[in-house]
């Protein structure tokens, strides 16, 4: 099993330590990054992605990097702790970059049969909303399963959470690794996500907006009668 691990942030705290336990737990090749380390760079809003294709965007190189790993990935693991309520500006900032990839657009066939773990922690509230927010992202980027992990810590750092807590973050990581590798190979896209790409599909036939993704539905017969999660 190969899992991607994607940290919004540098600092690795009870986020990240969450984040590589899940990933470390699970099992197999951790391919690791950490924004901004890895990526600081922010959307320049030039529709470069969307009008002419993603390796016209001034940031492919370090965006395709990462985003290469998501799509040779079978787990994704995206943590972020909670900054002002929110992601991290750099993390959203790499989703930004990869927005023609969502059901929307061009979605990648590759993302219909990944599992997804998001991850967040504050040390009193905003988490939730934090991993609803990823989640969000993986599942318009058409990802089969996404799993949330949210938990308030009552501290700023590791060593200052409770024992109750890391045992709760012990049982929650633990009993998500199992359910991840009992669904090994057999991830599917639900109602939702089928539901979705049929919404799409009906407007990509009417699309004179973005040519280039009414072109990339057509070249896949998507507008016919394949399907991503059928493998063509």
């Amino acid at each position: 099993m190969k899992i991607t691990l994607i940290h919004g942030q540098n600092h690795k705290g009870s986020t990240y330590r969450i984040a590589r336990k899940t990933a470390e737990k699970t099992g197999g090749e951790i391919d690791e990054f950490f924004l901004p380390k890895d990526f600081s760079e922010g959307c320049l809003g030039c529709l470069a992605c969307l009008h002419r294709g993603r390796e016209y965007c001034p940031n492919s190189e370090k965006v395709g990097k990462i985003f290469g790993s998501m799509l040779s990935a079978d787990v994704i693991i995206i943590s972020s702790p909670t900054y002002v309520m929110e992601m991290t500006s750099h993390l959203k900032g790499f989703f930004e970059h990869i927005y023609t990839a969502w059901l929307a657009h061009r979605p990648e066939e590759a993302m219909f049969s990944k599992t997804a773990v998001v991850v967040s922690t504050a040390a009193a509230m905003g988490m939730a909303g934090v991993t609803k927010s990823m989640a969000k992202q993986m599942f318009y980027l058409g990802a089969a399963k996404v799993y949330r992990l949210a938990f308030r810590v009552m501290a700023s750092d590791w060593d200052g959470i409770s024992d109750k807590t890391k045992a709760e973050i012990e049982s929650k990581t633990d009993k998500l690794a199992r359910k991840i590798i009992s669904k090994s190979g057999r991830v599917k896209p639900g109602f939702k996500t089928r539901f979705i790409f049929e919404m799409m599909r009906a407007f990509q036939k009417k699309n004179d907006y973005a040519p280039l993704d009414k072109e990339y539905w057509e070249n896949k017969n998507w507008l016919g009668k394949s399907r991503p999660w059928k493998g063509g």
